[in-house]
């Protein structure tokens, strides 16, 4: 037998080795040991691509959560150029348990359906023409069909829509409601990208109300515009770079009512991962009350 094994591994001195091999266990890094060896070490990406993780909660004062998410990340890598793609998509139902929850959820499954279909030849198979449609196009037609599926399955109800599509270091949104999107900068800017279509916000852009009379206002969750609503539906569509260095936020209002920006940024910046980031954005909208479905998206561009 010891001949056999000397035969396999060709010498006593490698069946030492691999005896030492076969006695060496692994474990998974800390968040600790991961900022200890990252700190230490000049680390550098050489192809560009991006990191993402998602948080949601039902929150503390509701029985059903009538929020839905979509994350998906890709990098297309080669000889060329690496090409980062992203599909990010926030939206908070309204309606009722049944109603808001359907809403919500066409709301994502559509709209990412539609850009998937549309880009799942340029991502998955040789290039031999380019997108024929323009994205803000591509968004504006994935949010109508959700609009119509929703009047149609879920009369009554609505939802609002946050969807971030990246492709490469350009960020192509499409809005509806009071979700937000944020670029988060390492200098402490928290900038919102998108505007919410908000009773409140539209008696503040009036002037109708001080900045100080928005925060006590009692109907600030009355909406607008919201996907499902109304015979026509205007949606904001528009395309800004992806904020270098930071990171792309998207969460319903029941975090960024909640929590205010100081506080969302530092819990940003001082996790060790994306993931511990979105978890502490959780808890923190938990522990101020938890009033509403906490969902929150965080998109980094490293490389």
């Amino acid at each position: 037998m010891a001949e056999f094994f000397r035969k396999l591994f060709g010498s006593k001195n490698n069946l030492e080795k691999q005896s030492q091999i076969d006695s060496v266990t692994t474990a998974p890094l800390t968040d600790q040991q991961i900022s200890s060896i990252v700190a230490s070490q000049n680390v550098k990406y050489e192809m560009k691509q991006l990191v993402a993780s998602v948080g949601q909660s039902v929150g503390k004062q509701r029985e059903h959560n009538e929020d839905s998410v979509l994350a998906l990340t890709a990098t297309i890598s080669g000889s060329t150029e690496s090409i980062p793609f992203g599909l990010y998509i926030v939206a908070d139902g309204m309606g009722g348990h049944q109603f808001g929850e359907v809403a919500s959820n066409a709301a994502v499954r559509i709209i990412g359906g539609n850009i998937m279909k549309k880009f799942h030849s340029f991502l998955y198979h040789l290039p031999t023409q380019t997108l024929q449609d323009a994205l803000q196009e591509v968004m504006e037609a994935s949010v109508m069909e959700a609009h119509q599926y929703v009047q149609r399955e879920a009369p009554g109800s609505g939802t609002t829509v946050t969807a971030a599509l990246v492709l490469g270091q350009q960020v192509t949104i499409a809005h509806v409601g009071d979700s937000r999107a944020y670029a988060v900068y390492p200098d402490g800017r928290m900038e919102p990208l998108t505007r919410d279509h908000s009773l409140v916000k539209r008696l503040e852009e009036l002037g109708h109300l001080s900045k100080d009379e928005v925060e006590s206002f009692p109907h600030r969750n009355v909406l607008i515009r919201a996907l499902g609503q109304g015979e026509t539906l205007e949606a904001d569509i528009f395309t800004v770079p992806f904020p270098q260095s930071g990171y792309l936020m998207i969460c319903s209002d029941g975090l960024w009512g909640v929590v205010n920006e100081k506080d969302l940024f530092r819990l940003i910046v001082e996790a060790p991962n994306l993931q511990r980031a979105c978890q502490s954005l959780v808890e923190a909208a938990n522990a101020a009350g938890g009033p509403d479905n906490i969902t929150v998206t965080l998109t980094q561009m490293i490389g």
